[in-house]
Formats: C-alpha cells, structure tokens, sequence
C-alpha cells in the first residue's frame, strides 16, 4: 500500500508488460499520484497514447535512437520520461516493457480527484475546469511534475499510480490516431490514443 492511500501501487510488473498498446488502455481508469513536500495530488487518467519504441517513427527512440534526454526510455519498464516540448511544457510518460525495448505511453489528460485545491494554485485557476488537466503539458503543471523528475521510480515514494478500482469497460474507450505526429507517416494514423468516452477533461485535440 502507498503511504498516503489504502489503495495499492501497480506493481513492477505491470509495467514489464511487453504490449504497450495494452498497457495505454490498462492505464485508463488508473489514478496518478505525487507527493512532493507532504503535499498530495492525484487525478485519475482518462486519456493515454503509445509510443512503441524503434520502429515507431512517433517515437523518440524510432531507429534505435539514443541521446542524453531519451536514455532513460530504455530502462526497464516502471520509471517515468518526463521532457520539455516547446520549451515549456513538460510532458509525463510511463517507460514499459523490458530493458533496452523503449517503449512509453504518454499520459495526455487527467481528471481531478485529491489535491485539487493545489492544482488549482500551480495553475493559476480559480475553478475546475477541462484546461486544469486536460492536456499532457497541463497535468504535469497541476500535478507538479517537471523535466526534474525524469527517470523517478514509479514504484517508490513521489511519483506512482495506484489502483483506485474504478471499473472501464472496453465500451467505454475512444480510439483515435496519436497528436502532433504527422510527420510519422503510416504510423500516423495507428490508433494509438485512448481516451474515455464523454469524459470532460479529455483533451480537446481531435
């Protein structure tokens, strides 16, 4: 169990997963977790994307591509990459599979669940509403996570996901092609996004 919650962490084992389609689906439903300071927040997930790893040209490691910010892609699965897009916003992934396969799914929304009062304050917001966390550079700013936590153990102390038992039926998934991933060609258009359906804090890209 995690210090902070009667709800249990997933394990290492899930994220050893070698399937990263599956493990972004299994993600949906599953609550993100930190605690920095003493200070808690967590947001349930409603909306992933895979990335899978050198023969994916979405990916940052396509082509077995190795450079100082995506070394940490392949370690094995159950640490976080977390980078700067644009130099602004920093976007949360989820490393899976087994060392040396960087494969990674992108966290893009989150919907509010503990905390909220503080992720109203790290975002500047006086009301709950979709831009709290509903995109990826928005729910690490809400959920205090930057580039300096790239590589956290997600089975430790900061940084986790736990599940909350929040059922999501296979009906309830929206599949849709990744975002800002044009220039990937046929792997473009693979569905990859998952997001739940009706949820208000998906992210509002198409």
């Amino acid at each position: 169990m995690t210090k902070n919650s009667t709800y249990p962490k997933l394990e290492k084992s899930f994220y050893l997963n070698p399937d990263v389609v599956d493990v972004s689906r299994r993600l949906l439903g599953k609550v993100l977790v930190t605690t920095f300071n003493g200070i808690v927040t967590a947001g349930k997930i409603v909306e992933t994307e895979a990335y899978a790893g050198v023969d994916d040209r979405a990916s940052h490691a396509f082509g077995s591509r190795r450079t100082d910010r995506t070394r940490i892609m392949y370690a094995a699965g159950g640490v976080c990459y977390v980078y700067l897009c644009y130099g602004i916003h920093h976007l949360f992934n989820v490393i899976t599979s087994c060392e040396n396969v960087p494969h990674a799914v992108l966290i893009r929304a989150l919907e509010p669940l503990n905390g909220i009062d503080v992720m109203l304050n790290r975002r500047g917001l006086q009301k709950v509403q979709r831009n709290l966390t509903g995109g990826p550079g928005l729910l690490s700013s809400a959920m205090g996570i930057s580039t300096s936590h790239n590589g956290t153990d997600l089975t430790g102390h900061s940084i986790w996901i736990e599940d909350r038992h929040i059922p999501v039926d296979s009906s309830d998934i929206i599949c849709s092609s990744r975002v800002g991933v044009h220039y990937a060609g046929d792997d473009a258009r693979k569905p990859w996004r998952f997001r739940l359906k009706d949820n208000p804090f998906t992210s509002p890209a198409a």
